[in-house]
């Protein structure tokens, strides 16, 4: 090898192990992690590794009416992935708003009206999401 390739060899190694200590002493903050876990369960959850693989259509026209969510299991249309990712994050919001009211414990009045809150948001997330299977099981558009 020419001194030209060695030296081009060796100081793209440097370069990665470099960035690599720069990405290993990297801190961030709890705050980013979490939202970042929260976001990319949600879009596991809601289909989105399926988009991705399949490239679904985003809905379809069945007597002069759009369907957003494909009625039947088979399949799914985009719009079911964005559905279902919209309703799991109002399930996770009310989880968040459940836990942050155990923060207000000095505040009765506000850490019980946080508590209903997030109570009815994962109400609303779980009846939506029962309304969409059932839907879906039923297979008439």
């Amino acid at each position: 090898m020419s001194r030209k390739v060695r030296r081009g060899i060796s100081s793209a190694s440097f370069s990665m192990s470099k960035l690599y200590q720069r990405i290993s002493k990297l801190k961030l903050s709890t705050l980013i992690i979490s939202v970042l876990v929260m976001g990319f369960t949600v879009f596991l959850l809601g289909g989105g590794l399926y988009d991705v693989i399949q490239a679904p259509l985003p809905a379809a026209t069945y007597q002069g009416r759009i369907l957003i969510v494909y009625p039947g299991l088979s399949e799914q249309f985009l719009g079911d992935s964005a559905v279902a990712m919209m309703i799991y994050s109002v399930g996770i919001a009310g989880i968040l708003l459940m836990y942050q009211s155990t923060r207000y414990a000095f505040k009765p009045r506000q850490a019980y009206l946080m508590l209903m809150i997030g109570l009815v948001f994962l109400f609303v997330a779980y009846v939506f999401l029962e309304a969409t299977i059932a839907y879906k099981i039923a297979g008439k558009p």
